[in-house]
């Protein structure tokens, strides 16, 4: 059975972020203190602390979830401490924007995108969230790409995070195709386990060598090595 439609993983596999933490959790400080700073409101260091640890609470890399949970609610349990008026929205987009994160799309994207709509194929995305960054802020450092995708679907938008198959059930559901005429891409182990689940064909880029088996059905270096694979 052909292929006839190319989910894409975003971050690491269509493109990057050059000045992005090597982990989110040692941020959380700077940037309550940022939105502290910038907006002018009177909390002191013990309440920093303590939106931090609840925001940590929330990050499932300490806490495993698949269910994904909306920002306003997240900031707004870290937040309810604060005996200062403030609001919500502001301090989201505060705390995100302060770490001036630099999106680096790879040189080979665009070219390939185009090259697979001019072939027919569905473009697709599944894509995790950072935890309790809102879906628009997420989608603004990759504009460029935005119109190549048929459909875009981030853990917040089906619900879920990898390597739950809501997403991956959710494009299947609205273009009507089989788990067998699909195929995922990703860089992490989470791509590879939420497309065997679902059924569909595996990708893994592995752009820095590393050499690792997650068990997918073809290894590629690039998006290039990527469209051969397709063949």
């Amino acid at each position: 059975m052909s292929i006839k439609a190319v989910i894409f993983d975003i971050g690491g596999t269509l493109m990057e972020y050059r000045n992005m933490p090597n982990v989110w959790i040692d941020y959380y400080k700077t940037g309550f203190e940022f939105v502290r700073d910038r907006l002018g409101l009177n909390l002191s260091d013990s309440d920093i602390e303590k939106s931090v640890e609840v925001l940590k609470n929330y990050n499932p890399r300490v806490k495993y979830r698949e269910k994904d949970i909306a920002p306003q609610i997240i900031f707004g349990d870290a937040c309810a401490h604060w005996d200062c008026p403030f609001k919500l929205d502001e301090v989201i987009d505060v705390f995100y924007r302060s770490m001036g994160l630099t999106p680096y799309i790879y040189p080979e994207t665009v070219a390939v995108l185009e090259k697979l709509r001019s072939q027919g194929y569905i473009i697709a995305t599944l894509t995790d969230v950072a935890t309790g960054m809102p879906d628009e802020l997420h989608k603004s450092y990759f504009p460029e790409l935005m119109p190549y995708f048929d459909m875009y679907v981030s853990s917040l938008s089906c619900g879920y995070r990898k390597p739950n198959t809501k997403g991956l059930e959710d494009i299947a559901e609205r273009f009507c195709i089989p788990a067998k005429e699909m195929i995922f891409i990703g860089d992490e182990e989470k791509d590879i386990l939420v497309a065997k689940r679902f059924g569909c064909k595996s990708v893994l880029i592995d752009r820095k060598g590393r050499g690792v088996q997650f068990g997918q059905d073809f290894t590629v270096t690039d998006l290039n090595e990527f469209l051969e694979a397709l063949k």
